[in-house]
């Protein structure tokens, strides 16, 4: 009975294993771009307030929802939508894994240097807006 429960344990951990990482193929390791940021802005109010006639036979690009071409899918609101795009199967199958490029100490410290410049900036604006009494 011992060695079954190890038995049983080391293959349901090694299928969860292989559900996490699908790229595992053949045991051939597929390299994936780490995630990046959006290039474009997600249209979102396009559809906001309009009406379409949806028959059983429309295209499922034509369906009421918000359409995915990457994974061929349709969502039914903009918060599902927005949650699909930002998943894990959407990143995928744009090529992308779920991990982020670590930021070099020297990333750091310029990013908190332009933030510094850029907040100077606004606060002399608004004290230049402040009127003399």
């Amino acid at each position: 009975k011992q060695w079954y429960q190890r038995r049983v344990a080391i293959t349901a951990g090694e299928r969860l294993k292989a559900e996490d990482e699908p790229e595992l193929v053949l045991d051939r390791k597929v390299k994936r771009d780490l995630l990046r940021p959006r290039d474009h802005k997600v249209d979102l109010d396009s559809k906001l307030g309009k009406t379409l006639v949806v028959t059983k036979d429309s295209p499922s690009s034509m369906q009421g929802g918000y359409y995915c071409k990457v994974c061929d899918c349709v969502v039914k609101d903009s918060i599902n939508y927005l949650d699909h795009i930002n998943g894990k199967k959407h990143q995928r199958n744009l090529g992308m894994s779920m991990k982020v490029e670590r930021s070099t100490v020297d990333q750091v410290r310029a990013r908190f240097e332009s933030n510094k410049r850029k907040k100077e900036k606004s606060t002399d604006r608004d004290s230049a807006l402040i009127p003399l009494l």
